[in-house]
């Protein structure tokens, strides 16, 4: 190990608007040590997420904001280097919540080990991790969609929102999903089999092009990304309509609160139910979700996609990416090849 070298990269300031490089640092460090209980990792892939941009500013949220001058952490699919646990061998493949670094020390509880003979190992990190599990749980805990219902999905072509769509169309609804690019509604409508995609940047009127898309109303409405695509969304409701709100993509970098439409009226008035969630609400059910994912990728009726940045270098331009809309399917970064 002394040959080799360790890096992270750590924030340095909070961002105010779109984050830029210099709210980063590349940090180089010494490869850490291992203690009793503990495995050194080598870090293969790393993820970047929309939710990370909300930890960079320092206010309350569901999870605490990252320290300044400390290195940012995320989902990261690691090699066992080095092992002084009983649970761990050098070799494992695992998953944890880890910093973004070459190398990190932690211990054996705090990652899970994963078989790289079920799936791509980055599958962990999209369709079978938490991308995955929030688009299960979300649509089918809250939206709970019907034969028949229409389900519209904001951020369509993202890891979440592509399988969403997917799962609503197993679940017999007619799937509408909203998405920023030709190449994405051509992916949504020809690979994915939606029913019907509207290009939000294109549109005009998004309102009108989304009432077109959904004759008979919006039963279901997955709310990614918030801002005028929801305003529009939630005109559309019908009786009864279920609002899963996983994200708000489209908000993260304002400097200043966004004002829009009061949609309390329309909840009302349908009847309807809106409900913030997230996925660790459902923590204790993680298996049975992954079970049931796993199962419907073997079976050919789950398809997903990767977008995968090389590089370790290249990581905060990856993250940058997710806010202009760069990425079909999960961002990743590849960050080293296995040692065997």
């Amino acid at each position: 190990m002394a040959a080799e070298k360790n890096q992270h990269i750590l924030l340095t300031s909070r961002p105010k608007g779109m984050p830029t490089m210099d709210n980063f640092k590349f940090e180089d460090i010494a490869i850490p040590e291992p203690k009793n209980g503990q495995v050194l990792l080598k870090t293969l892939y790393l993820s970047v997420d929309p939710y990370m941009r909300g930890r960079m500013n320092d206010t309350k949220s569901y999870v605490p904001p990252f320290e300044l001058n400390k290195a940012i952490s995320g989902g990261v699919v690691a090699e066992v280097v080095q092992s002084r646990s009983s649970e761990l061998e050098e070799g494992d493949l695992v998953i944890g919540n880890l910093d973004w670094a070459l190398y990190s020390v932690a211990e054996d509880a705090q990652v899970r080990k994963i078989d790289p003979d079920l799936a791509p190992i980055t599958t962990n990190l999209g369709i079978l991790g938490m991308p995955g599990l929030t688009a299960y749980f979300g649509l089918l805990d809250i939206g709970n969609p019907q034969q028949g219902e229409t389900v519209v999905v904001s951020g369509a072509a993202g890891a979440v929102g592509s399988a969403v769509g997917q799962i609503a169309k197993i679940k017999g609804a007619r799937v509408v999903g909203i998405a920023g690019s030709e190449e994405k509604i051509s992916y949504l409508k020809n690979e994915l089999g939606f029913d019907a995609v509207v290009n939000y940047r294109e549109a005009g009127n998004i309102r009108k092009a989304l009432k077109e898309a959904c004759p008979d109303g919006v039963d279901v409405y997955f709310d990614n990304v918030g801002g005028e695509i929801s305003d529009a969304a939630l005109s559309l409701l019908n009786q009864n309509a279920r609002i899963p709100l996983c994200g708000q993509i489209s908000l993260y970098n304002l400097e200043k609160a966004d004002h829009g439409p009061r949609i309390q009226g329309q909840l009302l008035i349908n009847s309807a139910l809106m409900k913030g969630f997230i996925v660790s609400n459902y923590a204790s059910h993680f298996e049975e979700g992954a079970k049931q994912l796993g199962q419907w990728l073997q079976e050919g009726k789950l398809k997903y996609e990767e977008n995968i940045v090389e590089g370790f270098d290249n990581t905060i331009d990856a993250f940058l990416g997710l806010f202009k809309g760069e990425n079909l399917g999960k961002q990743l970064v590849k960050v080293s090849e296995l040692s065997r």
